[in-house]
């Protein structure tokens, strides 16, 4: 049995009636098509399985519709998702996706990297992994040297030299501890992430702040340095109790330590909310089935990966020649937590309001 040719753009035109050039124009999305027009070639394309050659596209074009991302930490809830939205996002905009994750976030092998995603001709790059110590300080230097747009996500300890997106995890601190003090807690307690990690420190801050203008104890003796992880916050809780038995509330810096930290308290005997109140960050989908379900500050992660996906393609699209790195404005969009009331932290009824799902609300850094 012969093998079937390949459906061409010629073949499409000469189908619909129409140009090559107005076949190319539908497949690029372009508005200058009349509807019509639009109908009838999407039909032809319908009906045949057409798919473009993208090897000859990306030729033609001098793009090749493919993003660089550099990821670490998938084992992670904020990486994980973060990484999830930005393929879903690119997906649907019509790129493929180049990750590359590295198995330390202090990695010292930013050139190969580059090189590497370089070598691939990839149209923008996303780098998504999470700022630990000084692993970011390559993009004061070397990205003004890149030749195509770059994008970060994630905090930056400065104002960063490249377009960036992030969450504002001092307002996360803020918000839970502001919680904690509005159910009448007064010995507020922290278990933080590692304290290498940009949102850990932030979150931290954010703690600290809040309780020192409310003329609270912020001695270090109320906080624990943990890892993420579940077993963090059940040993954590039992550190903070042996230094300061009369904590009356914690705020946990992700669900997963607050998950180690409910089970410590349950073993202790330690009633929550009655005698302990509890916050956590992230609103992972078990949260609302801890027990007590557990109060917490959802992040945007998801609308953070998937933003950078849309601003990267504007940056793309700009200019039909690869814009440089050092050609582009080195702003950060913050992105705004939102937290979500649950029963695991005392309330006054002042501040009890049903969880809902958190808006998507957006800040420029420092407005």
């Amino acid at each position: 049995m012969a093998q079937r040719q390949r459906m061409t753009i010629r073949d499409v035109a000469a189908e619909a009636g129409v140009s090559i050039q107005t076949v190319s124009r539908v497949l690029n999305s372009r508005p200058d098509v009349a509807p019509e027009t639009l109908r009838r070639v999407q039909e032809v394309i319908q009906k045949t399985g057409y798919a473009p050659n993208m090897l000859a596209r990306s030729l033609t074009q001098g793009r090749s519709h493919v993003l660089g991302v550099v990821a670490y930490g998938l084992e992670y809830f904020g990486p994980s998702r973060v990484v999830t939205a930005i393929e879903r996002q690119a997906a649907e905009m019509g790129y493929g996706v180049s990750l590359n994750l590295i198995l330390e976030p202090e990695t010292g092998d930013v050139d190969r990297l580059l090189n590497t995603l370089r070598a691939r001709q990839v149209d923008g790059i996303i780098w998504a992994i999470p700022e630990v110590g000084d692993n970011r300080a390559w993009s004061r230097t070397k990205g003004s040297e890149l030749p195509v747009p770059v994008m970060l996500v994630g905090g930056m300890a400065d104002l960063p030299a490249l377009p960036s997106i992030g969450i504002d995890n001092e307002a996360i601190g803020r918000l839970a501890t502001e919680h904690l003090l509005a159910g009448g807690s007064n010995k507020i307690a922290i278990v933080t992430g590692p304290l290498s990690w940009w949102e850990a420190q932030q979150r931290l801050l954010g703690w600290r702040k809040t309780l020192a203008t409310n003329g609270l104890d912020v001695s270090d003796r109320l906080v624990f340095e943990g890892d993420w992880t579940v077993t963090a916050g059940e040993h954590g809780l039992q550190r903070l109790l042996d230094r300061c038995p009369e904590i009356d509330a914690i705020f946990a810096s992700n669900d997963q330590m607050a998950l180690g930290i409910l089970y410590a308290a349950h073993r202790l005997g330690r009633s929550v909310p009655d005698q302990l109140s509890v916050v956590g960050v992230d609103n992972i989908a078990e949260a609302s089935h801890f027990w007590p379900p557990l109060t917490t500050v959802y992040q945007p992660l998801g609308d953070a990966g998937a933003l950078a996906v849309k601003q990267i393609d504007l940056l793309i699209g700009k200019s039909t020649q690869p814009r440089r790195t050092q050609d582009l404005p080195s702003e950060m969009t913050l992105l705004m937590p939102e937290l979500i009331v649950r029963e695991s932290a005392r309330c006054l009824e002042s501040v009890v309001r049903p969880a809902i799902e958190p808006a998507q609300r957006t800040a420029a850094a420092g407005s």
